[in-house]
C-alpha cells in the first residue's frame, strides 16, 4: 500500500506524480515526533519542579500541580504539541523532525506546499483523529482511504507523500554549474520564510525566466535586469537591495531561486 502512485495536475497545468505515504511510515514519523514532544515536555516540566523547590523532588508534583505557575505550564505544554505540527508542517515544507526523518512531507492536493490554513485546519483535528484512543481512528482511516488520508487531510485538502529523490545522473544544467561555481546554496543567505508564503506563481515565473536567460545576456542588459528583478523579488523575501553590487544582487536572486525552487519546479 506505500508503493501507490497519484498523479497531480497544478494549476500551471504541469502533471506530476507523487508516492503515496501508508499508514506505516506515517506511523514511524508521528513515533518520532511524540518521542520528540515526550522528553521536551518531561524537561520542561523537571525544569519547572527545580524552580519551585529547587530539585527534582516528584512527591511534590502532586501538590505542584495544584500552583498557578504548573497550570500555565500545563498550557504551554498543550500549546507546544499543537503548535509543533501546526508551525513545522507550514514553515519547513510539510515536513515535522519525524517527518523529515523518514522521508515524507505534507502538500496540497494542487502539487504545492501546504498552505497556513491548511496546516492550522488538518491540526486542529488530529483531536478528532486522535479518538478513541492512540490515534486510533486516524490510522484506520489512513489504512482504508484510498489517498490514505485521515479526517484532517480530507477536510484541509491536504496528502502525505513520500519525498522525490534527487536524479543523480541528470546532467547539470547551465545554470547549475554558475550556481556551483559561485559556492550559493539555500542556507547562503537568511531569507524570511513568512515572507516568502507570499510569493505566487507569477513571482516564481519571472525569477525563474531570469535565472535561466541571465547568464546569456550582454553585461549592460544583464545588470539592468539583474536591479529591475532585485527590486521587486528582494524587499519581497525581506531583503534590503540598496547599495549593493550588481553581483551581490545576481547571488541574492539565485539563491532565491534554490529557495523557491523546491516548491515551483517539478522534476518529472
Amino acid at each position: 500500500m506505500n508503493q501507490e502512485q497519484t498523479n497531480i495536475k497544478t494549476p500551471e497545468f504541469v502533471s506530476i506524480q507523487f508516492q503515496l505515504a501508508g499508514v506505516g511510515s506515517r506511523a514511524a514519523a508521528f513515533f518520532l515526533d511524540t518521542l520528540i514532544l515526550s522528553i521536551t515536555s518531561f524537561l520542561i516540566l523537571l525544569t519547572l519542579l527545580f524552580i519551585l523547590h529547587g530539585g527534582p523532588d516528584f512527591w511534590l508534583l502532586e501538590e505542584a500541580f495544584f500552583s498557578g505557575p504548573v497550570a500555565i505550564a500545563i498550557i504551554l505544554l498543550f500549546v507546544l504539541n499543537w503548535g509543533y505540527f501546526f508551525l513545522l508542517e507550514f514553515f519547513a515544507g510539510g515536513k515535522t523532525i519525524g517527518k523529515k526523518i523518514v522521508g515524507i512531507r505534507v502538500i496540497q492536493e494542487n502539487g504545492h506546499s501546504i498552505t497556513l490554513l491548511s496546516s492550522f485546519i488538518r491540526n486542529f483535528l488530529r483531536i478528532i483523529d486522535s479518538l478513541p484512543a492512540s490515534y486510533f481512528l486516524g490510522m484506520i482511516m489512513i489504512f482504508f482511504h484510498p489517498k490514505h488520508k485521515r479526517i484532517g487531510d480530507l477536510v484541509a485538502g491536504t496528502i502525505v507523500v513520500h519525498e522525490r529523490q534527487a536524479k543523480n545522473h541528470k546532467k547539470q544544467s547551465p545554470l547549475e554549474k554558475e550556481i556551483g561555481r559561485r559556492g550559493l546554496e539555500k542556507d547562503s543567505l537568511a531569507i524570511d520564510q513568512w515572507a516568502l508564503k507570499t510569493f505566487g506563481n507569477k513571482e516564481w515565473k519571472l525569477l525563474q525566466t531570469y535565472c535561466n536567460r541571465f547568464l546569456h545576456l550582454k553585461v549592460d542588459i544583464k545588470d539592468r535586469r539583474t536591479k529591475q528583478i532585485a527590486d521587486i523579488l528582494l524587499p519581497k523575501a525581506g531583503i534590503d537591495a540598496a547599495g549593493k553590487t550588481y553581483e551581490q544582487l545576481e547571488n541574492e536572486l539565485l539563491v532565491l531561486y534554490l529557495v523557491l525552487k523546491d516548491e515551483w519546479e517539478f522534476e518529472l
